[in-house]
């Protein structure tokens, strides 16, 4: 069975930079992850969401540790700064809002402030966490949970998280 196919596009017939344009942002401001899926030559196969998440996916984890960091680090806080600034991508103000962050009480938002610096500073990146069909308490939850976890837990946690956020964006494409 093949995956469901792009609307918007043809992923095999775009050029490098339009295919960049499009997916670039797909790895939270990460397009080398879209220009190395580009450079490994795309056939038809990967004109289907799944077929080329899987290829993008396979790219980030292969990828090493350093540049795998850099893209964790790209992540913003959850109801963090930049949020209350307007400075995070369309994507991650959209998976935000869509959790209900934006809705938090003053106790919750101070919940999410002591967590994500607790996090960091135990981990040395962002909690990172596909947030699409979760709401704040579950989020809150998980962030309770995960905080105990070892540092190898959460590197691994994290980039499976940010796998299943690029396919929540591909298939919102």
């Amino acid at each position: 069975m093949s995956s469901p196919r792009f609307q918007s596009c043809t992923p095999s017939e775009m050029s490098r930079e339009a295919f960049t344009e499009v997916f670039g942002d797909i790895y939270e401001h990460s397009a080398w992850v879209a220009e190395q899926a580009w450079d490994s030559g795309l056939n038809d196969s990967h004109n289907g969401i799944d077929d080329l998440h899987q290829l993008m996916s396979g790219i980030l984890l292969n990828s090493d540790k350093e540049a795998q960091l850099a893209l964790i680090n790209a992540h913003p806080d959850l109801a963090g700064k930049a949020a209350i600034r307007g400075e995070l991508t369309e994507a991650s103000t959209s998976e935000q809002a869509g959790a209900g962050i934006h809705e938090c009480n003053e106790e919750e938002f101070q919940r999410f402030t002591s967590l994500n610096t607790a996090y960091k500073e135990k981990f040395g990146f962002p909690f990172i966490m596909a947030v699409k069909g979760s709401n704040r308490f579950q989020i809150l939850a998980a962030f309770e949970e995960r905080i105990h976890h070892s540092h190898e837990q959460e590197f691994e946690r994290a980039l499976q998280e940010i796998n299943k956020i690029a396919l929540f964006r591909l298939r919102d494409l």
